[in-house]
């Protein structure tokens, strides 16, 4: 494993064209950034509007996967496995597969499989093209300020040349291996997110129980040996009631499904996450699937006050 430095000496090449696919919540806002570093960018999202943020900035619009043959480096954030599939193609139809010449560089940001992640290195690879997989760590607020945490892995030369560009959109930068490595962390850091606010929301319920307020409850657990970086950003909308998502509900049962997934794939027992994964479910049930994940801590509540 290596952790990458920021360095100030960094440069882009403000004249190769960059492109990105998949302008959204997340990367609307690293796109952007990339635009205002001076970078010369591509862009293609399904909504109008979320291309429209970024042409109004300067960058460009493409009417098709096709407009991406004079990128040198394609970043994508998309929305699930089968997006991802179908953005990179199976090699014989219009995808980034087919679009992007021998020597190019797709980093990918999502957050994907490792069984469809090593399906699309294994397309991109026949074609000779660089495959960097590079989920994230960090919130929508993060990557407006460019404070992700970037977990990357796979073609080393792809990576080389992509981090001046990602060192614009992130704080933190890891090279973890040449294989899968990258996605296996980023499961790896759900399952503690997710199981933060499942404890949380337990624990907040038994303190209520005996007659503690929230607000006391998260003064002196962000004080305690028990704080992080994660209780602390979430304290307020947990004192407040405010559930308004940075990462909902359903997103949290799209990664522990992915995460279940794994392991069964790789004979490895998680039977709390699994408990986890069902408490996301009922909460979801209960019609907080676009709620953010913490709003299980109002869901335990309703659940002890019945």
């Amino acid at each position: 494993m290596s952790q990458t430095q920021v360095a100030d000496t960094d440069q882009i090449d403000t004249q190769q064209t960059l492109g990105w696919i998949g302008v959204g919540k997340m990367g609307g806002p690293m796109a952007r950034n990339l635009v205002a570093s001076g970078a010369k960018l591509l862009v293609s999202d399904p909504a109008k509007d979320s291309r429209d943020r970024l042409t109004a900035l300067g960058a460009s619009e493409a009417a098709s996967i096709s407009d991406f043959a004079g990128a040198g480096i394609v970043f994508s954030t998309l929305p699930n496995d089968q997006a991802l599939l179908d953005v990179v193609g199976n090699g014989d139809d219009a995808g980034l597969a087919t679009t992007l010449p021998a020597g190019a560089t797709l980093v990918e940001m999502s957050t994907v499989s490792p069984e469809c992640s090593e399906s699309v290195a294994k397309v991109l690879a026949a074609k000779k093209i660089n495959y960097v997989r590079a989920p994230l760590s960090g919130s929508t607020d993060m990557a407006a300020n460019a404070a992700l945490t970037v977990l990357a892995s796979g073609d080393r030369a792809g990576w080389d040349e992509a981090l001046p560009y990602i060192r614009k959109l992130s704080a933190r930068q890891f090279f973890l291996g040449n294989g899968e490595e990258a996605r296996y962390m980023k499961l790896v850091l759900n399952t503690l997110v997710g199981a933060s606010s499942a404890v949380l929301s337990e624990a907040l319920a038994i303190g209520a129980s005996g007659g503690l307020t929230r607000a006391d409850m998260m003064d002196v657990i962000c004080e305690s040996a028990v704080a992080s970086p994660l209780f602390k950003y979430k304290q307020k909308p947990v004192v407040e009631d405010d559930f308004t998502p940075a990462f909902t509900v359903s997103q949290m049962i799209k990664d522990f499904t992915l995460i279940s997934e794994a392991a069964r794939r790789n004979s490895v027992p998680l039977m709390t996450t699994g408990l986890i994964l069902e408490l996301y479910r009922s909460a979801s049930n209960a019609g907080m699937q676009d709620e953010d994940f913490f709003a299980l801590v109002k869901w335990q509540e309703k659940l002890s006050t019945r």
